[in-house]
């Protein structure tokens, strides 16, 4: 329990929770982004009358 605390209270928790908070947040745009564009995307490869 100890070692928790010293993680939590330490700069270096704070550190990793920010980074991962980060990546997450990073995370969630790209697929976001691919979720937004991917289907337009690929409707423009679509050649018409196959």
């Amino acid at each position: 329990m100890k070692l928790a605390w010293q993680f939590i209270l330490s700069e270096k928790g704070a550190t990793a929770t920010e980074y991962a908070v980060m990546l997450t947040l990073i995370f969630l745009a790209v697929v976001g982004s691919v979720g937004l564009l991917g289907t337009k995307v690929a409707a423009s490869f679509v050649i018409p009358g196959w």
